[in-house]
């Protein structure tokens, strides 16, 4: 089996993440990593939180904290809801580690060896009403190329391209909203990258060609504009230390590296993290975090991210492992997402625009939301959520197709036929037949899975429910009970080795729930290991004579009454459209 190694973009420190983020990295990287472990990979899928930078710094004077307390207390309050939407990393850790520390410090010294750091002096937009140096993403304005009005002096989240703040139209400080700014001298590091465009450019050519082509035009667009040289230190009290045995003046004026430049090298550190944090007694030997980012041949290596986090991923992080020289295990398949926009207009974290993961949380259970989402997942295009689709998604695919099906048929048979799954006739032409469509729609569910097609991945799992429904109203076992016990019981056992091969492949989309339809079944043993062609022809995985039990309902359905009180509470409908 291959090595797996999954990273989805670090959620950054300063407060709960939307749905929209949710989607665009962390859920589908969980579902990919869960079905790769189901066929008996090795995966080991990493994240964290991304802790440095300027917003960091204001969120936690906002709080009347220290940084350092507020990342901790914020760090533990996004894991617990990752935790609550069942995604299941090796490790959930932090870019503020001492593992970061020292690897960015040791990636800054390996460049600066190699003659692709340089110092040099600038001039800076300072604050005269925030008395301090701005960073770039704290300079708003007007994008001079599609015209947007918030704009940040690093890149615009509307059109992606990458800026520098005296780029912008009427600039100003997104602190205090002055436009008092002037430019004063100060001395940076800056990574050559235009020393490194062509080695960048050979790497994407060798690497990108199944790249989704969302990720590949963003990647190339960057390398046909020219790849810029960029400053990769600044004037704040938080962040990763320049090292004072390379930069002692730097370090003395206090630099550190932009979060930019530490946060991917968090991927590693994270890894890191993992190994370290090992139990020596049980783990010794076990964690070799090297071995899956250091001369790693043998690992494919997946990230996860929306649009907006591309350039960063596809080009200056390879530039800057390409750069040290050394045989870091660099990206084979970037999976990229477009946005999820609320009623049309954008989820926003500074806006507390849209639903927030916690509030999900508190609404309804884990598995509605991370279904919906990946079968609404914003692959081609940006996608909108809406209370409607929600709900009609919720109904119609869990609650009818899924939940149904499951209460149906357990419910039926212990009333017939006791606690245990009946014996019954021998399987017959409709249990062939139903056996090799199961199969066939398996296949195109794994193929999809295969190739990171989540919408298409949906699409498939729901056919394979209703194909279940479907063969179930075709034998109608209600009616064939009053002329043949035998028949309705061999429909009946056939239906429940469908609801434990559903339990097995939906896990990876709505593991709460087929842990639930799993254990209804009283099977020794049972690892919900993926399921074989052959076992799924053959829908004799649950024996005649084996125990079980009716779960209790495992999808509730969305009221009207429902959705007005979450159009009330979170907005929704013509009012919300163009906001």
């Amino acid at each position: 089996m291959a090595r797996h190694l999954i990273t989805s973009a670090l959620p950054y420190i300063n407060g709960i993440k939307h749905l929209g983020n949710m989607v665009g990295s962390m859920l589908p990287a969980d579902v990919y990593a869960r079905y790769l472990r189901q066929r008996g990979h090795d995966v080991l899928y990493i994240c964290a939180t991304d802790e440095h930078g300027t917003p960091a710094e204001l969120a936690a004077k906002a709080a009347g904290q220290s940084v350092d307390a507020f990342c901790g207390a914020q760090h533990d309050a996004q894991k617990a809801i990752y935790d609550g939407f069942g995604l299941r990393f090796d490790h959930f850790g932090r870019s503020s580690s001492r593992q970061n520390v020292e690897l960015t410090q040791h990636f800054a010294r390996k460049l600066q060896e190699n003659g692709f750091i340089e110092e040099r002096a600038i001039r800076q937009v300072f604050s005269l009403a925030d008395d301090r140096f701005l960073p770039d993403r704290y300079i708003v304005g007007t994008c001079p190329h599609c015209g947007y009005d918030k704009a940040r002096g690093d890149q615009c989240e509307n059109c992606t391209r990458v800026l520098d703040p005296t780029d912008l139209i009427e600039p100003r400080s997104a602190i205090s909203g002055s436009a008092e700014l002037e430019v004063r001298e100060t001395t940076h590091l800056f990574l050559l990258q235009s020393k490194l465009q062509a080695e960048v450019e050979q790497w994407i050519d060798a690497s990108s060609a199944d790249w989704p082509t969302l990720a590949s035009s963003i990647a190339r667009k960057w390398l046909t504009e020219g790849l810029q040289d960029r400053a990769i230190t600044r004037d704040l009290d938080w962040g990763v230390p320049v090292p004072a045995d390379v930069w002692p003046e730097l370090a003395a004026d206090g630099k550190v590296f932009y979060v930019w430049f530490d946060a991917p090298i968090e991927y590693i550190a994270a890894t890191k993290e993992w190994a370290d944090a090992a139990d020596a007694a049980e783990a010794a030997g076990e964690r070799d975090w090297k071995s899956w980012w250091y001369e790693a041949g043998d690992v494919r290596y997946t990230e996860f991210m929306a649009k907006d986090n591309v350039p960063f991923h596809s080009v200056m992080f390879p530039a800057t492992q390409i750069g040290t020289r050394e045989p870091w295990k660099k990206v084979d398949f970037l999976k990229a997402f477009n946005w999820l926009n609320y009623y049309g207009g954008k989820f926003s974290t500074s806006q507390q625009r849209g639903i927030f993961t916690d509030a999900a949380l508190e609404l309804l259970p884990a598995d509605y939301w991370r279904y919906f989402l990946i079968a609404n997942a914003p692959e081609s295009d940006d996608t909108s959520f809406t209370w409607e689709l929600f709900s009609s998604s919720v109904n119609k695919d869990l609650a009818d197709t899924l939940g149904n099906f499951v209460n149906r048929v357990l419910s039926f048979s212990r009333k017939r036929f006791g606690d245990d799954v009946p014996a019954g006739a021998a399987a017959g032409p409709a249990e062939q037949k139903l056996g090799e469509e199961i199969a066939g729609l398996l296949a195109e569910y794994e193929g999809h899975l295969e190739a990171l097609q989540f919408r298409k991945a949906a699409a498939a799992l729901r056919a394979l429910w209703s194909a279940g429904n479907s063969y179930l109203e075709e034998k109608a076992p209600w009616l064939e009970i009053k002329t043949d016990k035998e028949a309705a019981a061999l429909t009946l056992r056939t239906a429940m080795n469908l609801i434990h091969l559903y339990a097995v492949v939906s896990e990876p989309f709505i593991p709460a729930s087929a842990k639930a339809m799993r254990s209804a079944f009283a099977l020794p043993d049972d690892t919900a290991a993926w399921v074989t062609q052959e076992e799924a022809k053959a829908l004799a995985s649950v024996p005649a004579g084996t125990a079980f039990t009716v779960p209790p309902v495992l999808f509730a359905k969305i009221t009207e009454d429902d959705l007005e009180s979450y159009r009330a509470r979170f907005g929704g409908g013509e009012e919300t459209a163009g906001a």
